[in-house]
């Protein structure tokens, strides 16, 4: 996503901190060919990245400004280039400022009525299962008395009967859906189909209720309290039973579960931290055995036998588990999820009704007769046009300040056609037309003007403007010209190949034991050149895993290597390394080896456009004049002084 890139390359000069400088008395820190950059900008973004960086020279304020200041001048230079005027552009922008409106525009009565409902719903799971009769929007008053009086004999049915054996008499996956939901918590289903599951007793049969599928009943099956969420680590093998069997034995041994992960587990992701994954909750994952086990661990510190899932062989060790976290950690969260639900229509009315009160609003001119009077039955095959004598310029509709013509109306209607025929009278259709034609009016008046309504809304525009910019700027004068000079790679790479070349590989044997007496055993054995075969037949009885093997072609970086191993041919020293004893048998050493251009064109193409954009920052700074204010630079050094030391 372009936006991601665009927010990602300008990280360091965003944000929203505190700072000591009043923005209604702007104090100029410095000027690039007279255009202010103010203190109180810069103040802001160090504060808020001040933790962000990883490199600690940034947080110096001179190494700060620096950065600043360069970013300043690609501003400057994006504007002098006009890419600020490019139709890509400003349509970009604009789409980002119509879903960033989304939010800062809700009602916030509503919302939390919502919130608080939802989280309570949350902590709860309901079981159930369903009967659906689909219909679409367009069914006939007759049609929808059918499917209802048919929901009504079914229900009875399934009090009589049972829901199963009634499922298998009325389901045929097209019109009529009889299913098993299983649990489910808040957000999960459409409003008023949670709505109905919520409030209906565990053991009965709601009455029929509509939503945008069709008429339905819910046969309540159960209410639990939610799972909530778990901790768990992993010990992953790809395909190798046997070697997790392994495992597995070592740690009924004795053996630590998060010294065998660093040694063996094959999630690259999980193994350097002990197998230790990410909390997560019931649903969360992509695989349901995996989620299972996990779940069915009853005590913290328990270790599961090993299971298959999609993804290999695990071994499960449980951490924590907790309930639901406090609804101000998930408030956020909820109103987003919220407002992507169909709850939104309730914000959305009230937020309606709030607009209608605040703007002045001028309907007289609204003659919705006319447009019905030049309405044809074409509308109903969606082929209706506007007549060539259309009063395209007369009022139709004021908004405060923003008038809209029948033109404006006209267009609309031509397109509402393709949007919405559920009404065949034409009068009706066209008040409905016009209802919607109203709210998109106040919701889009509101968007235009909340630039000047909201600070922070304003500010993260401000942000998204740049970045897509600098984005912009700096894929047209760096990333996709260097990209593109095949001469300037080739010389670049022809005068740096030593910075390419493959990792030095060695052949190895690697043995693995909690127990330095076994493993100097191993080292004796690998010297008369033993099988790895012979040696796990020798010592891994039965029931007890003394030794494990990782073999194979290793960089010399491999997690299986000691840090001191010293790399050469024949049978290491004893090492201690991850809790448990090594000696390791090098077989051969495949020395590390230039790579040709081909290979290194990936690395090349980075490395040189970091060079070309340090050629070019470079002139950059010679084509503009930069004044810095002294005086105001000393007053934000004292300000940012505890933190810059």
């Amino acid at each position: 996503m372009r936006l991601k890139n665009a927010l990602c390359f300008i990280c360091l000069f965003l944000g929203f901190a505190f700072n000591g400088f009043s923005q209604d008395n702007e104090k100029v820190l410095f000027t690039v060919n007279g255009t202010p950059a103010f203190a109180s900008e810069f103040v802001r973004v160090y504060n808020k990245n001040l933790d962000l960086v990883q490199d600690e020279s940034q947080k110096n304020v001179a190494v700060y400004l620096k950065l600043f200041i360069q970013y300043k001048l690609k501003l400057a230079e994006a504007r002098k280039l006009k890419l600020d005027e490019a139709a890509d552009y400003v349509k970009e922008l604009d789409g980002y400022k119509k879903q960033l409106a989304k939010n800062f525009i809700f009602d916030t009565e509503v919302t939390e009525e919502l919130v608080n409902e939802a989280y309570f719903r949350l902590k709860n799971e309901v079981a159930a299962n369903h009967i659906l009769i689909m219909l679409d929007a367009s069914a006939t008053p007759q049609d929808t008395l059918t499917a209802y009086n048919t929901l009504l004999n079914i229900r009875n049915d399934i009090k009589t009967y049972g829901f199963n054996a009634v499922k298998q008499k009325v389901h045929n996956g097209k019109t009529v859906f009889a299913e098993d939901l299983g649990y489910f918590t808040a957000l999960k289903m459409v409003y008023e189909f949670e709505n109905i599951a919520y409030t209906t007793p565990v053991g009965e049969v709601s009455m029929p209720f509509k939503t945008r599928f069709g008429y339905h009943i819910v046969n309540v099956l159960d209410k639990r309290k939610t799972k909530g969420e778990i901790t768990v680590g992993h010990i992953m093998i790809k395909n190798d039973a046997s070697k997790v069997r392994e495992i597995y034995k070592r740690i009924q041994q004795g053996e630590e579960f998060e010294s065998l992960a660093k040694q063996f587990s094959e999630d690259p992701s999980s193994s350097d931290n002990g197998g230790k994954l990410k909390p997560f909750s019931s649903g969360a994952l992509s695989s349901s055995q995996f989620e299972d086990a996990a779940f069915n661990i009853k005590t913290v510190g328990d270790i599961t036998e090993p299971i298959k899932s999609e993804y290999g062989w695990h071994i499960i060790k449980l951490y924590e588990k907790k309930g639901i976290p406090p609804l101000s950690d998930l408030k956020n969260e909820l109103i987003s999820k919220i407002k992507r639900d169909s709850r939104s229509q309730l914000i959305n009315a009230s937020r309606l009704e709030g607009l209608k009160a605040r703007y002045t609003i001028n309907e007289e001119t609204a003659d919705l007769s006319y447009f019905v009077s030049i309405l044809t039955p074409d509308f109903l095959k969606r082929k209706w046009v506007l007549p060539s004598d259309f009063k395209a310029e007369k009022m139709f509709l004021k908004i405060e300040d923003k008038q809209f013509k029948n033109s404006d109306f006209g267009t609309f209607l031509v397109g509402y056609q393709y949007r919405n025929l559920t009404e065949k009278d034409g009068r009706k259709w066209v008040e409905q037309a016009y209802k919607t034609f109203l709210e998109l009016a106040l919701f889009k008046y509101q968007e235009d003007h909340l630039i000047n309504e909201n600070k922070e809304y304003a500010n993260i525009i401000g942000e998204y403007r740049d970045g897509i910019l600098l984005f912009n700027l700096m894929q047209t004068e760096i990333w996709n010209a260097a990209k593109n000079d095949s001469l300037g790679l080739k010389n670049y790479y022809d005068t740096h190949k030593n910075k390419y070349v493959t990792l030095k590989t060695a052949n190895a044997i690697v043995a693995s034991s909690a127990e330095k007496r076994t493993i100097k055993s191993v080292a004796k054995a690998l010297k008369k050149e033993t099988s790895v075969t012979a040696i796990k037949k020798e010592l891994n009885t039965k029931n007890i895993i003394a030794v494990s093997f990782t073999i194979g072609d290793l960089e010399i970086d491999h997690q299986a290597f000691p840090k001191k191993l010293k790399i050469a041919q024949g049978v290491s020293k004893v090492y201690k390394h991850n809790d448990a004893y090594v000696v390791v048998k090098i077989e051969g050493i495949t020395e590390a080896k230039q790579k040709n251009y081909k290979e290194s064109k990936g690395q090349v193409i980075s490395d040189y456009q970091a060079q070309k954009e340090k050629e070019w920052l470079v002139n950059l700074a010679n084509s503009y004049t930069i004044k810095i204010n002294d005086d105001v630079l000393k007053d934000v050094n004292t300000l940012l002084k505890p933190a810059n030391n």
